[in-house]
């Protein structure tokens, strides 16, 4: 244990000393989880809370990473430090990730911003515990903004809304069945819709069902702030400043409305959360690995029992 302290502390300040290499090394110890990634929460953990982080999330096909690559591309080349984390989907059998992302990100690579890949392992709960630990290296080594583009299915898009200041949402022209079914989860975590590929025809057909949807939220009373909608085309770099100028004003707005603190409140309870279903779980796994079978209990009254063993201990991890 304190070989590993020392080996992490040495790495905690190479990376305040700008040492990217020692930042990539973090950011595979926080993804592979365990001790390690528990010792760089505790060593980032009051070096972070300047950056402000974005989250990409959207269909895939949309082009969200055709846009992050120019987004971060040209915050690198306007005097920021962008890092980007792309979230691969990753094969339920394997684990393994597509991580095309760096590929198409070798522009904004050249230009400054850092990028990194990782895998959701198969399953949406991958998110939980990886991305606000390699989002908190990030920030506290001076990376700002920090955005996070995920594959954008189902559960997910949740998971990027629980870790970012400001969640942008790309939809693309012939998506308005889509937004339709999906109104309710996509109001509730956009805080910019930005129809991408606008060059295509039926992109001012989604730009208005985006507009109904968000005026019927106005009326319900769902939205703190409306959203507004940024129209681009990727590939050409239309609509890019429009776009940095609605993050900028939506980052603004959080600071100003003191809506920032709030989001940050939230995402620490979420990330404690996370933590402890994580904690549990593994304890409950292994109670019941050591489980001796007694058939004649119902595993209602048994799974009580454990419940209360466990929620005794002094120390869960």
């Amino acid at each position: 244990m304190a070989s590993e302290d020392s080996t992490i502390n040495s790495l905690v300040e190479r990376a305040s000393e700008g040492d990217r290499r020692s930042v990539a090394r973090l950011l595979t110890l926080v993804e592979r989880g365990g001790v390690s990634a528990e010792i760089i929460a505790e060593a980032t953990h009051p070096l972070a809370g300047k950056s402000h982080v974005i989250g990409i999330t959207g269909a895939p096909g949309a082009g969200k990473s055709t846009l992050t690559a120019s987004l971060a591309r040209d915050l690198a080349e306007s005097d920021h430090t962008p890092a980007v984390l792309a979230v691969d989907p990753s094969s339920p059998l394997t684990g393994g990730a597509i991580l095309g992302d760096r590929v198409r990100m070798e522009e904004a690579t050249e230009a400054g911003a850092f990028i990194r890949s990782m895998a959701t392992r198969g399953h949406a709960g991958g998110l939980a515990l990886a991305v606000p630990g390699m989002v908190r290296v990030f920030d506290a080594f001076g990376f700002n903004p920090v955005i996070i583009e995920t594959v954008g299915v189902g559960q997910v898009e949740v998971d990027v809304a629980s870790a970012a200041d400001t969640v942008v949402v790309v939809v693309t022209s012939g998506w308005g069945d889509a937004v339709q079914a999906n109104k309710a989860g996509l109001l509730e975590i956009a805080d910019l819709f930005v129809v991408n590929k606008a060059d295509r025809p039926g992109a001012n057909d989604a730009r208005r069902d985006l507009e109904l949807m968000i005026d019927l939220s106005q009326v319900t009373g769902q939205a703190v702030r409306r959203p507004e909608i940024v129209m681009t085309t990727a590939t050409e770099g239309k609509g890019l400043n429009e776009l940095k100028e609605a993050v900028s004003e939506h980052h603004q707005f959080l600071i100003q409305e003191d809506q920032m603190s709030l989001r940050r409140s939230k995402r620490w309870k979420a990330e404690v959360r996370s933590r402890l279903e994580y904690l549990l779980s593994e304890f409950s796994k292994e109670s019941i690995d050591n489980l001796e079978e007694n058939q004649e209990s119902s595993p209602s009254s048994v799974a009580n029992d454990l419940a209360k063993n466990l929620l005794k201990k002094d120390e869960l991890g």
